[in-house]
């Protein structure tokens, strides 16, 4: 049986964006409908948050110190220091109906972020891409055609990247070129409409398998790369949004959740819905590398 504790019941509408930084030790997340960045550092059990001017997608750290993230508008650079957000670029300032979601840097330094709709009383559209900042602040468009970006990871040779669209019910994989950020010959990893839920953020162990959270079915997933399903854990709420390896010794799988602004009738028997969960998987993770820009 898998131990498990929540270790912030932050009752999050929307954790995400998992990061952990192994130079202090501390995982930083996000609630993205909450306006807030947070900082858990598991020596002191002590979570710090900021709050931002928007909604939020994903975040990691800077090698030279500070944060940068993703928003509504785009990309920023953030001091937890002084609380400052200093704009980088809004690849999609002409597109009010999405937002920027879920991603990550790559492990050479480079800073991902996809976008996705988020029009209330609209119906879907499939507008939104994938985006890749490089270390000199140069944005890429990657994907198009995109509903809802997530599940972005990378296998340990960097040689394979793995990104889903949660309205497509697929993860794909592509050839990845490290040298360069380039993807090319996409193929389908993952069917998720055999699996229930959705896919939603994800990461890759030491064994090059890729874990994936899986709302509404309160699921977190392993799978092999050649895309079998290895192992599924039950979290005690519906919708676990994110997850990555942190801990001193890369671990601990912690995995955020969101409770999505429904009434407390809707989330009866869900207690520790929206906290942030350290789960011990049995198997170690990766180190995240910090942006390089």
């Amino acid at each position: 049986m898998t131990e498990m504790t929540c270790v912030v019941e932050s009752k999050s509408l929307l954790g995400e964006g998992t990061f952990w930084d192994d130079r202090d030790n501390v995982l930083w997340w996000v609630d993205i409908w909450g306006k807030l960045i947070h900082r858990y550092d598991p020596a002191t059990n002590r979570n710090e948050s900021w709050s931002s001017p928007e909604y939020l997608g994903c975040l990691a750290v800077r090698e030279r110190g500070g944060l940068i993230v993703s928003m509504t508008d785009g990309f920023h650079f953030f001091d937890p220091a002084t609380g400052d957000f200093d704009p980088i670029v809004d690849p999609e300032a002409d597109m009010p109906d999405t937002r920027f979601n879920d991603g990550k840097t790559d492990r050479q330094g480079r800073f991902y972020s996809g976008t996705m709709f988020e029009a209330e009383g609209k119906p879907p559209r499939n507008i939104a891409s994938l985006y890749r900042l490089d270390p000199d602040l140069s944005c890429h468009r990657l994907v198009e055609g995109i509903g809802c970006s997530n599940g972005l990871a990378w296998s340990p040779d960097s040689k394979t990247m793995y990104y889903a669209d949660s309205r497509a019910d697929r993860v794909w994989a592509w050839d990845f070129d490290p040298a360069s950020g380039a993807i090319e010959n996409r193929r389908v990893f993952i069917d998720t409409s055999t699996t229930g839920g959705v896919a939603d953020g994800a990461t890759v162990d030491v064994d090059g398998c890729y874990w994936v959270t899986l709302p509404p079915a309160s699921k977190v997933s392993r799978f092999d790369p050649a895309g079998k399903e290895m192992q599924t854990i039950v979290l005690p709420t519906d919708i676990p949004t994110c997850c990555s390896f942190g801990g001193k010794d890369l671990d601990i799988l912690y995995v955020t959740s969101a409770t999505l602004r429904r009434p407390e009738a809707q989330l009866a028997g869900q207690p520790l819905a929206g906290g942030l969960f350290a789960l011990d998987v049995g198997v170690k993770g990766l180190p995240e590398a910090p942006f390089k820009g």
